[in-house]
């Protein structure tokens, strides 16, 4: 079917559906808008509803599956007001092919040509933009933490982008930072003496991230398209520049921040040369996952290679003693690349999609990865392997600069060209280190919890990823498994001890009221009558 013959079937109101059926075609898009089934001279291309009104979750969807049972294989577009006050994320769940909520005529054409190509397109709102929608009712308690949290993150928020950059000014860089610390201390100490609460808490963090619209756009089904369309998205969050919304020190904070974006961009460029290998490997032919994961563990000492290169600049020399040498190859040769994370999760996920173009499961879903749930999924994989990469590589960098001061200058920030700063980062790093390795991952692989770190606009934000660890768990080494036995004592002994508190606390408001209570209105009602007889006698 030439363009010329693209019937659409258009259902929106009478007023809007003139419109659009008056302005969609142009000389680039010469389709034909049918306003009603009877119109049609053969199968529509491409089917498109416009939803006057807000509708109801269940209805919506059953609506999007009668109008998919009826005209497949035409793909569907969803149009959504503005004022659309349903929950963003439920609308991923639709399984449609293009959702677009109050689009200009020129990003309807675009979707609508990206659709007729066989491509998805997806641009939806945040919610905080919308009318006030239902949410669940929380207990006292949740509240408040939900409340403390928040309060929290966007005071961090505002100090954190006054720090980026540092102010000139010394006394008002320490006060910043000092108080920095304070509300991290503030929020770890509110979830530790709370407990974790998962019960709201996946709207409190990132808290910027509710003003961001979702867009995707897909130009096609393939995998090599769903990787593009996440390689575009992961280089505009690095381009953008990105701040620590982690909780946590990280070793690329002490990189420049050039020197930080062009890291992570090579790393992302890697990725992509490796995904080609991988996809013209023999391997693919025999679709073994195992074989697959073995072949990109192999490559990842070459990646940190090539990515270091890249960072460190192939005419870069700078002075080490009395010569002049290169850097990147002094790099290279100085640098342990063979170390790997343990909390990497297991690459299968991603490979098994963005290679064999095998479904991504999803929330018990086996999804295709042009889903945008799945390819949601992959972003967060990709994104953390990029910043766990890349704090490996930062913590080599900056012990090689402990020992080379000249390297400072070009790969650090301007705070720590002083040794004194250097090393205190780096102790600082190293604590770190060994409290998450001996206390905190033990009790995440207890919790069957990985700590995950997702690339945003401007942000490194954590995220929790729930997933069987009892392999790790077993793994563990004496000390860790102590730790984890007492986070099971702990759980043991809790509701015993609750228990106990509260009878004891039924006893004593026995006693105060009981007792001490009619001692004092015994004691009352004699003072009382007391006082009667004397005035009586008066």
């Amino acid at each position: 079917m030439i363009d010329q013959d693209r019937e659409i079937l258009l259902f929106a109101p009478d007023l809007l559906g003139e419109s659009l059926a008056a302005e969609i075609p142009t000389e680039e898009l010469p389709v034909r808008i049918r306003r009603s089934a009877d119109q049609l001279q053969g199968h529509p291309s491409l089917v498109i509803w416009s939803l006057p009104t807000e509708t109801q979750p269940l209805i919506l969807e059953r609506e999007i599956l009668q109008l998919q049972q009826r005209w497949t294989p035409a793909p569907t577009l969803l149009l959504l007001p503005a004022d659309y006050g349903r929950d963003p994320q439920s609308l991923l769940s639709l399984n449609c092919d293009g959702i677009l909520q109050d689009p200009d005529l020129a990003a309807l054409r675009d979707a609508v040509q990206t659709l007729l190509n066989g491509g998805r397109v997806l641009k939806i709102k945040p919610q905080a933009e919308h009318s006030s929608t239902s949410q669940p009712s929380l207990s006292m308690a949740q509240w408040l933490l939900v409340s403390g949290l928040q309060q929290i993150g966007r005071d961090l928020q505002v100090i954190e982008a006054l720090l980026d950059p540092p102010p000139e000014h010394f006394v008002m860089r320490l006060m910043l930072e000092g108080r920095c610390r304070e509300l991290r201390s503030a929020k770890n100490l509110l979830l530790w003496l709370w407990g974790p609460l998962h019960t709201g808490l996946a709207d409190v963090m990132p808290l910027h991230d509710q003003s961001k619209t979702l867009e995707l756009t897909l130009n096609d089904r393939e995998p090599t398209a769903v990787w593009n369309a996440i390689q575009q998205r992961l280089e505009g969050a690095v381009s953008s520049g990105l701040g620590n919304g982690t909780g946590q020190l990280l070793a690329i904070e002490g990189l420049h921040p050039e020197r930080r974006r062009d890291l992570l961009l090579a790393l992302l460029q890697q990725l992509h040369e490796v995904l080609l290998r991988l996809r013209g490997d023999e391997l693919v032919g025999t679709r073994d996952q195992k074989a697959l994961s073995a072949r990109w563990q192999s490559l990842q000492t070459e990646v940190k290679q090539q990515a270091l290169r890249s960072v460190a600049g192939n005419y870069v020399r700078l002075p080490q003693g009395e010569s002049l040498v290169a850097v990147a190859d002094q790099l290279v040769d100085r640098t342990d690349l063979h170390q790997s994370d343990d909390e990497l999760p297991d690459p299968q996920t991603m490979l098994a999609s963005l290679v064999l173009d095998q479904p991504v499961l999803v929330d018990g879903q086996l999804l295709p990865s042009d889903d945008p749930r799945a390819l949601l999924q992959l972003e967060t994989l990709i994104s953390n392997w990029l910043v766990r990469t890349a704090e490996l590589i930062g913590s080599e960098l900056l012990g090689i600069c402990g020992e080379w001061p000249e390297l400072r200058r070009y790969l650090l920030q301007q705070n720590l060209i002083s040794t004194r700063e250097l090393e205190r980062l780096r102790n600082q790093l190293n604590s770190q280190s060994r409290w998450q390795d001996w206390i905190e991952r033990p009790i995440r692989l207890y919790e069957s919890r990985r700590l995950l770190f997702s690339l945003k606009t401007g942000r490194i934000e954590p995220l929790l990823l729930t997933e069987p660890r009892d392999e790790e768990l077993k793994r563990l080494r004496w000390w860790q498994q102590q730790v984890a036995l007492i986070v099971e004592a702990r759980d043991a002994i809790a509701p015993q001890v609750q228990a106990l508190v509260k009878r004891l606390g039924d006893l004593m408001v026995v006693v105060l009221t009981q007792v001490v209570g009619r001692a004092i209105g015994l004691i009352g009602r004699g003072i009382a009558q007391g006082m009667g007889r004397s005035l009586g006698r008066s």
